[in-house]
């Protein structure tokens, strides 16, 4: 017998037994139904009394966990929002802030060591300069010197060969020269 005969004789049967189960549940539940309306207005009665009961102490709950539990909540969630939070986006700045003073620092550094040095580079030219100038002079007037010690040094040479020509005229002429006392003869 193929299987779609099966199916076909297998309807009839299985009306009658969902005809039974039908009527069996209708005579429960004639039969039940007071017992479930007692039960259900029982429980609403119980759930009624179980709210009083439980309203009281939802509210001292409450009122427990907003005054110990609530802080530490709200810091416990607001120091999770901020780990959570991403970083602000940077725009415009790529180099970080410190680079930037640094950088900035080093070349004021620099700046200000270069000024240093061609102060003193212009310090050391003046003082080159003046040391040759002071050089020059002390030449100018070692050679001046020298020229007046010469100079000088003839005028004595000839006064003394004169003095000593006149004393020698003068022994000549009789008049020593302790006789001319210091003059000089003509």
């Amino acid at each position: 017998m193929g299987i779609t005969l099966k199916r076909r004789t297998g309807g009839v049967e299985t009306e009658a037994a969902l005809a039974r189960l039908q009527e069996f549940a209708r005579e429960q539940a004639e039969r039940l139904g007071p017992y479930a309306d007692q039960a259900r207005d029982n429980a609403a009665q119980r759930w009624y009394q179980a709210r009083g009961w439980t309203a009281p102490r939802l509210e001292t709950a409450a009122q427990r966990v907003e005054d110990t539990l609530a802080p530490r909540v709200a810091d416990l969630l607001n120091a999770a929002a901020q780990k959570v939070e991403p970083a602000p986006i940077r725009r415009g700045r790529r180099v970080p802030r410190a680079v930037v003073v640094l950088g900035v620092g080093a070349l004021g550094a620099a700046a200000l060591y270069g000024v240093v040095r061609l102060r003193q580079a212009s310090q050391d030219a003046e003082w080159q300069q003046n040391l040759h100038n002071a050089r020059e002079q002390v030449r100018e007037t070692k050679d001046q010197l020298a020229a007046k010690a010469r100079e000088t040094q003839a005028r004595l040479r000839g006064a003394a060969h004169d003095l000593a020509a006149d004393a020698k005229d003068a022994t000549a002429d009789g008049e020593a020269a302790q006789d001319l006392n210091g003059r000089v003869a003509k």
